[in-house]
């Protein structure tokens, strides 16, 4: 486990681009369904499991970077800021356009950035981690404005056609996920006003980050193709996942990380605002919060109608939360993720 506690940035700005094509769960089955003659997915089934009534489509001309790109120009609008005016961009995404280059460079060029750019890739702990290397790097002095994006294209990696129930369960992943995309911006922090130095009172800014990880349930889920382990098998451009054994390598994990988090802070859950957790199912959401000790009324709900955006999900239910007057101007809010891995981590931002 390990933490970091600073208060080295703030965020300027956060946006989030969904795409406007949806597809409900019912149109999901019945694509299945005229994808895989023999097997018909039981009515109703997908909904009943994981809660999603529908999610977002990407185009078929649209990428990752554009995704990440519409974002971004939304966070450079709404603070009055040009290309020049970035420093460093970074793209912190489960997916990418391609493997070769870095996809930051396509959202830049997109963006008519000159900055240097990085790609940081943790499956969908990717942009909490992403936020967790800008701060670091603002806290250095090496860049004072950090444009921090992601663009996740998982419907590109759905299966469709599955000739077997057993080979529906292992892909049944694809079947819950949604594209989108979100930017945040980063800046350096003002220092705290005299006598405000603790968590509940102080200036703005990322007050506390901490991540774990239990890298030997690293083959639970994948999407396996496009490296060196399966640089051309067709079978490893789809999503598979053994759900019961990811439930047992999260609770391998423990929810540790957030307790010693809180504890270093002197918090407790009931002190935040809102509380954005990671979002897979609407149950395991549920789940993980009696777990973890979070109040049900601090969660923000947003698998039920935009699905699992992977590393979007934590960007989105913050915009939400502030856009619908839940959260703003010096209030505590937590970003908790978990991800494929498997990962946890938690990020602390007064806003």
């Amino acid at each position: 486990m390990h933490g970091v506690f600073s208060g080295n940035s703030r965020i300027a700005g956060l946006e989030v681009y969904l795409p406007p094509a949806r597809l409900d769960t019912a149109a999901v089955e019945r694509r299945i369904a005229e994808s895989s003659p023999g097997f018909r997915v039981p009515r109703g089934l997908i909904g009943r499991v994981t809660g999603i009534r529908t999610r977002s489509v990407m185009a078929e001309s649209e990428q990752a970077s554009d995704l990440a790109a519409n974002a971004a120009a939304k966070v450079l609008a709404g603070c009055g800021l040009q290309a020049p005016d970035v420093d460093l961009l970074i793209f912190a995404s489960a997916s990418q356009d391609m493997v070769e280059p870095a996809t930051g460079h396509m959202v830049a060029a997109k963006l008519g950035l000159q900055c240097p750019v990085m790609d940081v890739k943790n499956a969908c702990n990717s942009f909490l981690n992403g936020v967790e290397v800008a701060d670091s790097l603002i806290a250095a002095g090496r860049y004072a404005r950090v444009l921090v994006v992601t663009g996740e294209s998982p419907s590109r990696a759905v299966r469709w056609s599955v000739p077997d129930f057993q080979t529906f369960a292992g892909s049944f992943p694809g079947y819950t996920m949604s594209d989108g995309g979100a930017a945040v911006l980063l800046e350096a922090a003002l220092p705290p006003a005299a006598g405000t130095g603790s968590a509940k009172a102080g200036s703005e800014g990322i007050l506390a980050m901490a991540f774990t990880a239990k890298s030997s349930h690293w083959s639970v889920g994948t999407l396996a193709g496009g490296g060196s382990a399966f640089p051309r098998d067709p079978e490893a451009t789809y999503f598979t996942m053994d759900g019961e054994k990811l439930k047992d390598a999260f609770l391998d994990l423990g929810c540790e990380v957030l307790d010693h988090t809180l504890e270093s802070l002197g918090m407790k859950w009931e002190d935040f605002a809102v509380v954005c957790v990671h979002q897979v199912s609407a149950p395991y959401r549920e789940i993980f919060a009696e777990r973890a000790g979070v109040p049900q009324g601090k969660l923000v709900p947003t698998v039920e109608e935009f699905g699992n955006l992977a590393s979007v999900s934590l960007p989105l239910q913050l915009k939400m939360a502030i856009d619908g007057g839940r959260c703003g101007p010096g209030d505590v809010v937590a970003l908790v993720g978990l991800a494929g891995g498997v990962s946890l981590g938690m990020a602390v931002v007064r806003l």
